[in-house]
């Protein structure tokens, strides 16, 4: 430790002080062709209008600049920099799919976190734990893992009913967010990990589930810290920039709670990964006695990756990262996006009916505990009710690239640039931060009509408006960028559909769920999430038995 005693430490961050001054020297020196972009002016020269971006609810300014300024306006950033909100369809085909090796990802606090896992991996190593990957979330590998899905949902429909029972007849208050989270938590443990974290049988907590719980709220307080990682890299070792992080983290809370979180993820990725891996050594029947009998995306993945050739095989330290990589891109997005679905099935008690209606028809002529892949998907409101969903509500409503080389951006719709001219493409600096508003393409009244910000599921019972296929959003999913799209789109999406519909078969069969008087409010981060106030996440609702019904 006498490597790192208090004057390297500082030695370190001085440095780092020094690079961040330069460059803002060379920013404030030198003229940008995005000065001509359209914006507003910055609030300070400092923090430029960050502040009113990376808030917990930046949505109002959000829509008022883009109503303001379009599909494309220049955000003051830090130091007089100047940084790009972008939603149009061209400028996002661009970024994600055809000049995507232009448009960079910073994933280096993904990276220091996690590791080398698929969400913090660029280039080559990227594609190569792709394409080890897809196989196993394949539609036809969804069917063989239904029946895995329903026995964790059934476990959580039988919890919820016995704390509604206890409650003597009222409609008690039960946090669904909480209850989601451990659910989603489980069935990726189950059905990707082949590892049970909760038997959902009492009300204990899980240091693991808590970490993947507080990551996103907690990594946000962060932001200006990121920014300067990417400017580290000539520091060495993840290792030696740990320690940095456990120096300042003496100091901040924040940061102290981020390494917690990344030391209780690594370790029970370890010890996954070594149980899953000793019994694939002891042979199938060994992974059969285990959770998700080797049917699990885990035990798959190690199989495959035996058999893989030398070129295309992932090392120890890329598999641990996958654990938890898996777990935090499935956990906290579904379990955020099926509080949210919830909540709105409140505010709206006839959509919930109807839904209801449309499932108790299907479990009449199915079963009421299970129903096959093909006829859960063909369930037209359930499937309206979740894409209308992840249309207003994505996880993800922003994302980050910066241009690693000069570039011109294309864009559907030309904007009025400063100086009066008509432009229809954007020349963009190298090192130049871009802020892709997921959710303003989402709700963009030029595609979606003048209701795009407004709930309502019956819009995909018809055919989508004509403006919506003109658009050709670059999205994976249903003319979307919940889900982003090109190389980077988000692996998991056909599970987390499948993961979302088999818990509202199950719940709304047996629950009635309605608001409470309580101020819930979303907030900004990785992955939005509800709250009550300024409070930790959670989204209480009052929860009743159905008549007959247990």
């Amino acid at each position: 430790m006498a490597l790192f005693d208090g004057s390297v430490g500082q030695t370190a961050l001085y440095a780092v002080a020094a690079c961040a001054a330069f460059l803002v020297f060379r920013k404030v020196t030198t003229r940008s062709p995005l000065d001509n972009v359209p914006g507003p002016a910055p609030d300070s020269w400092l923090r430029g209008n960050l502040g009113r971006l990376f808030v917990r609810q930046p949505w109002a300014y959000r829509r008022e600049m883009n109503q303001r300024y379009g599909h494309v306006w220049a955000v003051p950033g830090l130091a007089g920099s100047k940084w790009l909100s972008v939603s149009d369809p061209k400028a996002m085909h661009a970024i994600f799919i055809k000049d995507i090796d232009i448009y960079e990802e910073p994933s280096e606090a993904l990276m220091l976190m996690l590791g080398p896992g698929l969400l913090s991996v660029k280039g080559t190593q990227h594609k190569r734990q792709r394409k080890m990957l897809n196989p196993v979330f394949s539609t036809k590998h969804l069917r063989d893992m239904m029946p895995l899905f329903f026995s964790v949902v059934h476990k959580t429909r039988d919890a919820i009913t016995s704390r509604v029972e206890a409650a003597d007849g009222s409609a008690p208050e039960l946090d669904v967010l909480g209850w989601m989270g451990r659910t989603t938590l489980e069935v990726l443990g189950q059905a990707g990990l082949g590892y049970s974290f909760d038997p959902l049988t009492s009300d204990r907590p899980d240091a693991f589930a808590n970490a993947v719980k507080d990551f996103f709220p907690e990594l946000a307080k962060t932001f200006v810290g990121r920014l300067i990682l990417p400017y580290t890299e000539w520091m060495g070792s993840k290792q030696f920039k740990r320690k940095l992080v456990e120096l300042l983290g003496t100091r901040i809370g924040t940061v102290r709670r981020l390494a917690e979180i990344a030391d209780v993820m690594h370790a029970r990725s370890v010890e996954i990964f070594k149980e899953k891996g000793a019994a694939l050594s002891r042979g199938d029947e060994a992974l059969k006695q285990q959770v998700g009998e080797g049917k699990d995306v885990m035990s798959i993945l190690l199989r495959a990756n035996m058999l893989a050739s030398e070129e295309d095989r992932l090392p120890d330290d890329e598999l641990i990262a996958q654990v938890s990589t898996m777990i935090l891109a499935g956990m906290d997005t579904t379990a955020n996006t099926l509080a949210r679905i919830l909540e709105l099935l409140a505010q709206h008690p006839d959509v919930q009916e109807s839904l209801r209606e449309e499932i108790t028809r299907a479990s009449e002529q199915h079963g009421d505990d299970e129903i096959s892949f093909d006829d859960l998907m063909a369930l037209p409101l359930l499937e309206a009710v979740c894409r209308e969903t992840f249309r207003v509500s994505p996880g993800v409503t922003a994302l980050f690239r910066q241009t690693a080389t000069d570039v011109v951006m294309p864009l559907t719709t030309p904007i009025r640039m400063r100086d009066g001219t008509l432009a229809d493409a954007v020349p963009i600096p190298a090192k130049t931060r871009l802020i892709i508003d997921n959710l303003a393409s989402n709700c963009d009244p030029a595609t979606w009509g003048p209701d795009a910000h407004v709930w309502r599921p019956e819009r995909w019972l018809a055919p989508v408006p004509a403006a919506v296929e003109a658009a050709r959003i670059p999205g994976v999913y249903s003319h979307l960028m919940t889900f982003i799209g090109g190389s980077k789109s988000c692996i998991g999406f056909k599970f987390a559909q499948l993961e979302a519909k088999v818990v509202l078969y199950a719940l709304l069969q047996r629950f009635r769920f309605e608001s409470t008087a309580l101020p819930v409010q979303w907030n900004m981060a990785g992955v939005q999430y509800p709250s009550v106030g300024d409070g930790e996440p959670c989204m209480p609702l009052k929860v009743s038995l159905l008549r007959g019904r247990k």
